[in-house]
Parts: C-alpha cells; structure tokens; sequence
C-alpha cells in the first residue's frame, strides 16, 4: 500500500493542497557544514586520523531543516529565528531562500550563529566541532512582537526547540498562536515541558520521551504514561516517534499506531525535523492526524536513508 492509498488521494489532489498550504516555523537555525574527505593515516602528533579533506558542504539545520522539508514537499514555509549577524547567517538566508523559503532572521550583532561542522571520512564521522552562543533578550522580544504580527498569515505553527535559546517566549507563542485559531506543532527539548501546555501537538522521540515519562514495561503502560502527559499539558494529541518501531499517535478519542517502513537505515540526523515538517504541512493541507502521520511516516523512512540532515521530496513522498 501506498502513501497515497493511506490518505486516500490522487497525487495530483494532495499536490495541490500541499501547495496551497503556509506554514510558519520558530525556533533554533543552525547551519550543518559537512568537510569530506579520507583517512589513511594517524597524526604523528597525537594518536588521531588525518583527514585530508577534498569537498565541501553547506546545509541548513534545526528549524531550518524543518522549513526545508515542508517547501521540498512542495508547500510555502516562512522560517522565524535570530541568528548573528554574521557570514554563516547570511549563508542560512541564501540557501533557504534558494529553496523559496521565506526568511525572517532578527541579526544579534552580540553573539554567533549556531554551526555544527562535521568531519567525514569514509562515510563515517571522525568528530563534530559546535559553535553556539544564546540570544539576547532584546532581540527575543523583537522577535516576539513579528511573531504575533504573522501568525495569522499562516494555516499551522512549528515551533522548533534545539535548546539554544530562540524558544525563550515559547510559552507566550503558543497562547498567541491558539488564539488566533492555528494548530501549534511542537518538537520539544529537555524535561520541562510544562512550558508546552496548551500546544496543539508534541512530538517527543522514544528517549525524550522516556527522559519527561519514565520508563515503560509495555505498550499497555507506554499508552498509560501518553495519556496522562496528555492530559496534564492539555495537548490535543501526542506523538512519539519510536526509531524501528514506527511512531504512535496518543488522542482522547484513542490510540493509532503507524509501523516502520523497512529501509537500510544509513543516518537518522534530521529526521525529527521531517517529522514534523511533513505533520504541519498535511495539517494545514486540511487532512486528519492520522493521516498526516501516515505521510510523516513514510518522508522519514526516505531521509533516513541519505547522509546528514536532508529532506524529502514531493516525488519521492508519494513514491513511497
């Protein structure tokens, strides 16, 4: 069975909803550099491969990864974050908007944008060097008052927590964005998340999950402890999404659980951010949530397959 037979549509039907969807996605940006190249020798220096290094890339990561995935499945996304005022910022802003992104970064001259540069050779990570600096309070709040000029702009909110500061008002977006009517789609980080009462939806991976919920002896008590999180955060529904064993969606009306698509595996970085990319956009597209995790399901199942944070595309969605 098909993506396409699950959510019972055409290709050409869920194109056209997809493209008539907007979503706005807040939170933490980074820009992912990948230096490949090989190792055939240790350093004479310390016992450490050398790596000599023949190619470069520039991706966009966190929340801009998210906003990627929701354009690359053919949907128009506005991305929201402060960033610094910087050269790696401006490679950010030029990526995305070449991927027909809409970009609002508030430029904080005080600190650095988050870059995560990996090493690789072989086709394995020799280390990973992150540079990251928290915004300031100031720049927070400018940004919050955009925030709350936009929301209603746009059909669904994505509020992407990398845990580097761009979601210090998260609590005061979500209120705003419920207010004016929209489904607010959270990736949390960390074990507070009382902060994220009253969202529309969380979507916690199995450790996460297990970090806020304890942990569980089977899916009977794995389904206990979602309800009761549930319940407590006034969450319309809760996503976990569970690596081999698929991902499973917790609403008052019930339980519905989307298996693994079986696929060689070859680099999970990224796929949360595909998750919930793939879930805002089929939600503003106007289908139901299980079918939305039906498609997220399957986006996944592609980008896990492709080296470092990558996206799905519309083709390769609907081939699945």
């Amino acid at each position: 069975m098909t993506v396409l037979d699950k959510v019972k549509m055409d290709a050409a039907t869920l194109a056209e909803r997809l493209g008539k969807a907007r979503v706005l996605v807040v939170g933490d940006v980074m820009l992912d550099r990948y230096w490949f190249g090989d190792a055939t020798r240790i350093s004479p220096e310390a016992p450490v491969p050398v790596a000599k290094i023949e190619r470069m890339e520039e991706r966009a990561g966190g929340a801009a990864n998210v906003a990627r995935n929701i354009a690359g499945l053919g949907g128009q996304a506005t991305i929201l974050s402060v960033t610094g005022d910087d050269e790696a910022a401006t490679a950010l802003q030029r990526l995305l908007e070449a991927d027909g992104i809409t970009t609002s970064f508030r430029r904080d001259p005080d600190i650095s944008t988050t870059i995560k540069l990996r090493v690789i050779a072989r086709q394995q990570q020799l280390i990973r060097l992150d540079f990251e600096d928290a915004p300031s309070h100031e720049v927070l709040a400018d940004k919050l008052d955009e925030y709350a000029a936009i929301v209603p702009e746009h059909d669904v909110v994505i509020l992407s927590d990398y845990g580097k500061g761009g979601l210090a008002h998260v609590t005061r977006m979500i209120e705003l964005a419920r207010a004016a009517g929209k489904p607010v789609l959270i990736d949390p980080k960390g074990d507070d998340y009382a902060k994220y009462a009253g969202a529309t939806l969380l979507t916690p991976n199995r450790s996460e999950f297990r970090q806020v919920a304890g942990r569980w002896k089977d899916d009977a008590d794995l389904n206990a402890r979602a309800e009761a999180l549930r319940a407590e955060l006034n969450l319309d529904a809760l996503l976990v999404t569970r690596s081999e064993e698929g991902m499973t969606l917790f609403r008052a009306d019930g339980v519905v659980h989307e298996p693994t698509q079986a696929r060689e595996v070859y680099d999970v970085s990224g796929a949360g951010d595909t998750v919930i990319g793939t879930l805002g956009l089929a939600i503003a597209a106007g289908l139901a949530l299980p079918q939305a995790m039906s498609l997220a399901n399957a986006a996944a199942g592609v980008v896990v397959g492709k080296l470092g944070t990558a996206v799905c595309r519309q083709a390769e969605l609907f081939a699945a």
